[in-house]
C-alpha cells in the first residue's frame, strides 16, 4: 500500500466520516485548479478526490486499512479531467463536501411557524403596584377567515407544479474539466413549493393570513415594574400558510405621579408641615396609594401618621408593610413619609410678635449659625440630616 490516503487529508486512522468530509472541504479550497496558482495543483486535486473517494466510502475504507487496493476492478484510477473520472467518481460527492449538500430537499410546505410580536403597555403607578387586567390593542397576523389558511379560494386546490414536477426544486448540470456539476436550486414557478396555487385567495393574496387589529385581555401582576415584559404564548404573528403564531410579549412602562415615588418596593412621599406642628407634635391623615385603587377596602385608603415632637425638616417616618407588594416572595415594602417643615414668611404683627417672645424665651434672639465640623463633606453632612 504504497498512497497514504490518511496523510494526504491530514486526518487520524481512527478519524470519523464527519471529519474526513471535513478535511476535504478545507484542503479543496486550498488546492482546486481554479484557486490555487501551483504548477501541480490538479495533480494534488487529483491525490486528494483520490484519498476522499477511498475513505468515504466505508467498503473503499475497509480494503484499504486491510492493505488491499481499494480501486481495483474500477479502472486505472483517473484518466484526466477532461472526461470526468475514469473510477465512477460522483462529482455531486466533491460538491457535497465542499459546500454542503447540494442534492434535492424536496417541497417545503406551505405551512410555517409564525413570529414574535411585541406591544407596549403603559400602566399608572396603582395599577403596576396592586396589578389589573389590562386591554390591550395589538395589529398582528391572523388566519384568513375566508381560505381557512390554505392560500386558493374556497373549492380550488393547488396543482403539481409543471417546471419542478412536485420536488420543490430543479437540478442544473455543467460540465467542466473535472466532470458534470450539478447543483440544485428552488424552482422559481413555485418557489420551492412544489405545488402553485392557480386561483389564489382574493383576500390574504395566497399568504393564508391577514393583518387585523384585535384586543386582548393582559392580566398584570402585582408588583411590576417599566421595563418587565409579561410573555403570551400562541398569541403572535401567525406564520405563512395558516401556520401556528408565535408568541406575544407585552413590554411595561410606569408612568411618574405626583405624590408617590417608588424605590424598589418601597414608596416615598413628602409630607409638609408646618413649625408650629412639628416643633410641638401632631396627628396626620395622609391617603395611601389604595385610594386610588377600587378594590381596596375603605379603611386601608388613608392612615394616621404621628408626628412626633421636635421633629426636624428631613425626618423620614416608615410605614410597614404599605409598600409594593413583592413581584417574588410574599409581603410588601414600606411606604416612607418624609417630613418637610415649613417656615412662615408671611406674619402679621401678632404673629411676629408673639414669635418674638418665644425667641426671647428660648434665648435665641442673637442665636449664631451652626457651621459644620468635622472631616467629612458638606454633602455626607446633608445625607445624614436628612436621613
Amino acid at each position: 500500500m504504497s498512497k497514504d490516503y490518511y496523510g494526504t487529508l491530514g486526518v487520524d486512522h481512527d478519524a470519523t466520516a464527519e471529519q474526513i468530509k471535513k478535511a476535504y472541504r478545507r484542503q479543496a479550497m486550498k488546492v482546486h485548479p481554479d484557486v490555487a496558482q501551483d504548477e501541480d495543483a490538479a495533480d494534488k486535486f487529483k491525490a486528494l478526490s483520490e484519498a476522499y473517494e477511498v475513505l468515504s466510502d466505508p467498503n473503499k475504507r475497509a480494503v484499504y486499512d486491510r492493505g488491499g487496493d481499494p480501486m481495483s476492478g474500477q479502472g486505472a484510477g483517473f484518466s484526466g479531467f477532461g472526461g470526468g473520472f475514469a473510477g465512477g467518481f460522483d462529482f455531486s460527492n466533491l460538491v457535497d463536501a465542499m459546500f454542503g449538500a447540494q442534492g434535492s430537499r424536496g417541497p417545503r410546505s406551505r405551512v410555517r411557524q409564525g413570529q414574535d410580536a411585541l406591544v407596549r403597555a403603559r400602566l399608572q403607578l396603582h395599577e403596576a403596584v396592586f396589578g389589573t387586567t389590562k386591554p390591550i390593542r395589538i395589529d398582528t397576523a391572523v388566519v384568513c377567515p375566508t381560505c381557512h389558511g390554505k392560500g386558493g379560494e374556497p373549492g380550488s386546490e393547488p396543482v403539481t407544479c409543471p417546471v419542478c414536477d412536485g420536488h420543490g426544486d430543479i437540478t442544473q448540470v455543467q460540465r467542466s474539466f473535472i466532470g458534470d456539476i450539478r447543483t440544485s436550486q428552488p424552482c422559481p414557478n413555485c418557489r420551492g413549493f412544489g405545488t402553485t396555487i392557480p386561483r389564489p385567495c382574493g383576500e390574504c393574496s395566497g399568504e393564508g393570513r391577514v393583518r387585523t387589529s384585535r384586543t386582548i385581555s393582559v392580566r398584570i401582576p402585582a408588583g411590576v415594574a417599566s421595563g418587565i415584559r409579561i410573555h403570551l404564548e400562541g398569541q403572535g404573528e401567525v406564520g405563512p400558510g395558516g401556520g401556528p403564531a408565535g408568541d406575544l410579549y407585552v413590554e411595561l412602562s410606569v408612568a411618574e405621579h405626583d405624590t408617590f415615588r417608588r424605590d424598589g418596593d418601597n414608596l416615598e412621599m413628602v409630607v409638609k408641615l408646618p413649625m408650629t406642628a412639628a416643633a410641638l407634635g401632631t396627628t396626620v391623615d395622609v391617603a395611601t396609594l389604595e385610594a386610588e385603587w377600587d378594590a381596596s377596602a375603605p379603611e386601608d385608603r388613608k392612615v394616621a401618621v404621628e408626628i412626633p415632637p421636635g421633629t426636624q425638616s428631613g425626618t423620614r417616618i416608615a410605614l410597614k408593610g404599605r409598600g409594593v407588594p413583592r413581584l417574588r416572595g410574599g409581603g410588601r415594602g414600606d411606604l416612607g413619609i418624609t417630613v418637610l417643615v415649613q417656615t412662615p414668611t408671611r406674619l402679621d404683627d401678632r404673629q411676629r410678635e408673639l414669635l418674638r417672645e418665644l425667641a426671647e424665651a428660648r434665648n435665641e434672639t442673637s442665636a449664631e449659625a451652626e457651621t459644620h465640623q468635622g472631616g467629612k463633606g458638606v454633602l455626607s453632612w446633608l445625607r445624614e440630616t436628612f436621613s
